[in-house]
């Protein structure tokens, strides 16, 4: 069990403290360890070698571990949102303080330098309950806890935990009173994007949706409940629960989040209007490369699993529709990702792969090679040029289907 005891913390007082000890409870590997010193001042700190960088309270990295120690510290409440908050660090400040102004129970334990549980909110009973419920009243002054509550959910759901009720009445009223509201969109997004990391991420949406927090955050995506669509095994399904079903199984079978939102959002722009993806990825900041693929698979995943239904006309036209000769790399996400939405409308996938993502592969494969250069040489020009490279690769496309 590490301790956090070496020569340039001897003479502090040096507790482990949150998701170390929680993981280390559960089981579960422990990749990363924070640290809380009491009874001491930056200056103690700095003496010892360890470099300040926080801004708004004294967090400091070991000078050899780089593992972070922060000095104890209490917080006040002091305008609406996240960012209201005034901290205060000082010798005199107890690790349970500390502790009191931590989220979740199940994050508000401490290991003592002698290996003796630090419990005073029952988190181990809550882990053992599987139970994720808040430390006290003050978890309503920060709607950030909302998001962290459901990503945790999204991460320890399949070992049986759940928000406590009282902790979702909580949130409830933290919606109703405008607390959500204040959250930015950076700070969304970042929980959102760890939470399509985590094992279950239906679970972060279905936490968020049952506080009324996703209707104010993503109502785009709060939207699609209520709504049907049709899945490749012509069952009708609501949209909203089909996301959430292809959103857990892409995570059991593919780690990239990109794929996973995309799985997520693909039926916004049928159900909200054209736009819709866009909107939603402007108002939280998502990142290009995830708004990009989410709107190829609105756009394409349709004419994807048809693939081998489809003329070799067809198939070019969905090659440039998707721009694969440009970005191929896209284009493989997208089949990938549609592979993920086959399995989650329980179509059968061989061990090979999914059959029509494997014949748009061999198409670009086959078809990408086939440029302007050699046509150029042959003296066409201009327009003549475009139409030669697209008839030959329909030519190829063709002799590819003939073939299987």
């Amino acid at each position: 069990m590490a301790t956090g005891r070496d020569s340039n913390t001897d003479g502090l007082d040096v507790y482990l403290v949150g998701g170390a000890v929680r993981d280390e409870l559960l089981g579960r590997e422990v990749t990363e360890r924070d640290w809380v010193v009491t009874g001491a001042t930056p200056e103690d700190m700095t003496a010892r070698g360890f470099r300040p960088v926080g801004k708004d309270f004294p967090v400091f990295l070991h000078p050899e571990t780089h593992e972070e120690y922060a000095l104890a510290r209490t917080e006040r409440k002091t305008g609406r949102g996240y960012h209201g908050f005034s901290f205060h660090a000082a010798p005199d400040v107890t690790l349970e303080e500390d502790l009191a102004r931590r989220d979740l129970t199940v994050n508000a334990m401490a290991r003592h330098p002698d290996g003796t549980l630090v419990d005073p909110f029952k988190g181990h009973d809550d882990l053992q309950a599987r139970r994720l419920r808040h430390v006290s009243a003050a978890f309503q002054e920060d709607p950030v806890r909302i998001l962290r509550l459901a990503r945790f959910t999204a991460r320890y759901a399949p070992l049986g935990f759940a928000p406590a009720d009282d902790t979702v009445d909580l949130c409830r009223r933290m919606v109703d009173d405008g607390e959500v509201d204040h959250l930015v969109p950076e700070r969304v997004w970042q929980e959102l994007d760890k939470a399509l990391t985590e094992p279950r991420p239906s679970a972060f949406f279905g936490v968020l949706r049952g506080c009324g927090a996703l209707a104010r955050i993503m109502p785009e995506v709060d939207g699609l409940f209520g709504n049907m669509r049709t899945t490749l095994n012509g069952e009708q399904i609501d949209a909203g629960h089909y996301a959430m079903k292809a959103l857990d199984t892409g995570a059991a079978h593919d780690s990239d989040p990109q794929a996973l939102l995309a799985l997520t959002l693909q039926d916004l722009d049928a159900i909200h209007g054209a736009g819709a993806i866009a909107g939603l990825a402007d108002r939280l900041r998502i990142p290009n490369a995830y708004r990009d693929l989410a709107q190829a698979a609105a756009a394409h995943l349709h004419s994807v699993h048809r693939a081998r239904s489809l003329t070799a006309g067809e198939i070019l036209g969905l090659l440039e529709h998707a721009d694969a000769f440009r970005r191929p790399d896209r284009f493989h996400q997208l089949l990938r990702t549609a592979e993920l939405d086959a399995r989650a409308s329980q179509v059968v996938v061989p061990e090979t792969g999914y059959p029509p993502r494997l014949l748009l592969e061999r198409c670009l494969h086959s078809t990408r090679p086939i440029t302007g250069g050699e046509f150029a040489r042959q003296g066409l020009k201009g327009p003549a040029i475009a139409n030669a490279v697209r008839e030959a690769r329909q030519q190829t496309i063709e002799e590819l289907l003939a073939e299987s």
